[in-house]
């Protein structure tokens, strides 16, 4: 649990929420709810192992924030997710209710195994991809083995078989950021697949940033080819130039394809001996650092 002031927001809320939930506790000294429902919230840290992270903030002596957030009454707990409050709750709810609502938005919790390994042996693309088709044909109904396999057939260049399998989880991606991303990077597929050789879309976007340099349609356009043509890096490259003029542009559009982009290229995390934290992928890692620095700039 931290405490947060004016001075530590960004890092601690709105930087910390792109790479894991951050649940704001508003409260106060005199609020007798509050005294109630915090040691609940710290309990639940613990519970859910890293799930997420508790921040607190005195009404009071943050007032600025506390307006920020059209606070009304405390306590009032506010969930963040990618730098954006995605539900919350006023009152001191007991305990299972706060678990059920935390279990709405919280990833899913990594499945524990008996004598886990150190690391687990590399597969060849081949073989992964048919042991996540297999996942797929076992349990439909099984998300997370779903956004795996979409997630591999896109990063194989596989772009029709990807389009294919995510078509049964499509009407979910409203509510599933990891879904949201693969919808992204597949309409930048069926996009670059719409407008030709992707050679030539290219220069025809160059051609017009190189005569305004806020075209900001045709960065997003070259991004979105970029990415079809798995040219990752080079895609949030063109993006985060869109960001560091708007922040904002076309309703956050640059910074959700950015984020989907690291959720696609981002590896699963290596199965690790119990009290060792798995490397972050050092390009992930990069990636995620500047879209914190231009966005919180």
């Amino acid at each position: 649990m931290i405490d947060v002031t004016l001075e530590n927001f960004e890092a601690e809320v709105i930087a910390a929420s792109m790479t894991q939930p951050v649940l704001v506790d508003f409260w106060a000294t005199w609020c007798g709810p509050c005294k109630v429902i915090g040691p609940i919230l710290e309990k639940l840290e613990a519970d859910y192992a890293g799930r997420f992270k508790l921040v607190k903030i005195d009404s009071d002596q943050e007032q600025q924030l506390a307006a920020a957030f059209g606070i009304r009454s405390i306590p009032t707990v506010i969930l963040l997710v990618n730098g954006q409050p995605v539900d919350g709750f006023m009152g001191a709810l007991p305990e299972g209710q706060i678990r059920q609502f935390l279990d709405k938005h919280l990833p899913e919790a990594a499945l524990e195994e008996e004598e886990l390994p150190v690391e687990e042996e590399p597969q060849d693309a081949g073989a992964q991809l048919e042991k996540l088709q297999h996942a797929v044909a076992t349990d439909p109904s099984d998300d997370d083995a779903r956004f795996e396999y979409v997630k591999a057939l896109l990063l194989a260049g596989r772009a029709d078989d990807a389009k294919t399998a995510f078509a049964p989880v499509a009407s979910k991606a409203g509510v599933s950021r990891k879904l949201d991303a693969l919808q992204r990077v597949i309409e930048a597929n069926d996009f670059a697949a719409s407008q030709g050789p992707a050679a030539q879309v290219i220069a025809g976007f160059d051609s017009k940033i190189g005569a305004n340099k806020r075209d900001f349609e045709a960065r997003f356009g070259r991004a979105r080819v970029l990415a079809a043509q798995r040219r990752w890096t080079d895609a949030m490259d063109e993006l985060l130039e869109i960001l560091m003029r708007d922040k904002s542009w076309n309703e956050d559009a640059a910074r959700k394809a950015y984020i989907a982009i690291l959720e696609v290229i981002e590896p699963a995390k290596p199965k690790v001996a119990d009290g060792q934290i798995p490397p972050d992928d050092p390009t992930v890692a990069t990636y995620r650092r500047r879209l914190s620095s231009v966005v919180l700039s």
